[in-house]
């Protein structure tokens, strides 16, 4: 007997819509402004080139154009949800990586892999599309992002109607984004968080930047009914009263959870086995090894 699919967490097609709607309005890059420079930070300190690039989904070009100044003779190839000029760019859908294997040396994705539906079945793609040694470095928001707006809605939900309705997307934990890249195949794989926060002089400014970015509510399980203004006012209610700062000015924030991994090549350090050290870690350490006392069972 054939099992249906799962369904999909995210709405897709009204995600791009979305976005799109975000960028011919002018689109709030402030966020991924930040994010570019850190991109360009940790590049940095790889001590060596790529010759094909994939930026994977980054809105906009802001990425793209970094990554052609830090490597101007390499190969830079933009997978985009919508359509824009320039060269090498392809309109595509991450979750079905038009690449062919072993094809790419650097893989980057920014502010995307969050609203993809099947996110350990991207990862194993970019793992299949990167040569050996190459290098997969990517940003995702994490758990702990937009939490004073859950909150906020949540309470005003349940005390207005009744009940509570998903607003915000459940975000991916740290832990568990380094075990996806191990489940992929990668080797070295690294997962670090870094939290940002934004202050807004009401939380009306924080929804007007998140339609601004296209990051509304794309959720298959929305509520398809209108908001209700009751529960909007109570929600900025909630949220002055609870995440407000001594100058009013209210708190927003983001998680970003940045992952880096390599597809494994014989050149990479690899651990030692266990019993082969040539060298005690107490001689390391200056102290002295204390070793288990032997107690005899009667």
């Amino acid at each position: 007997m054939r099992m249906d699919a799962p369904a999909s967490l995210f709405d897709t097609p009204l995600a791009r819509r979305r976005l799109a709607r975000a960028e011919r309005n002018g689109y709030a890059g402030f966020l991924l402004d930040r994010l570019v420079e850190d991109l360009d930070d940790r590049l940095g300190a790889v001590l060596r080139g790529f010759s094909t690039v994939l930026d994977l989904a980054t809105p906009g070009p802001a990425a793209v154009r970094t990554l052609a100044v830090r490597y101007p003779e390499a190969r830079l190839i933009r997978l985009a949800a919508l359509p824009e000029p320039g060269e090498n760019r392809i309109v595509g859908d991450p979750e079905a990586l038009p690449c062919a294997a072993g094809s790419l040396d650097l893989a980057v994705s920014l502010l995307a892999l969050q609203a993809v539906n099947d996110l350990p079945g991207t990862l194993i793609q970019l793992r299949r599309a990167l040569r050996p040694d190459g290098l997969f470095l990517g940003c995702l928001l994490g758990g702990a992002t937009l939490t004073e707006l859950r909150q906020s809605f949540a309470q005003a939900e349940s005390e207005v109607e009744g009940g509570i309705s998903p607003r915000v997307a459940p975000f991916a934990a740290v832990r568990e984004a380094g075990a996806l890249l191990q489940r992929a195949g990668f080797a070295l794989p690294v997962a670090d968080t870094d939290t940002l926060t934004v202050r807004y002089a009401d939380p009306f400014g924080l929804m007007r930047d998140l339609r601004a970015m296209g990051m509304t509510n794309v959720l298959t399980e929305r509520r398809r009914t209108p908001l209700r203004r009751a529960t909007l006012v109570r929600a900025a209610e909630v949220y002055a009263e609870r995440f407000s700062d001594p100058d009013g000015r209210v708190r927003a924030t983001f998680e970003v959870l940045w992952l880096s991994g390599w597809v494994p090549h014989e050149s990479q350090q690899k651990p030692l086995r266990p019993g082969t050290a040539k060298s005690r870690l107490a001689d390391a350490l200056g102290t002295v090894e204390l070793k288990p006392e032997t107690r005899r069972v009667p």
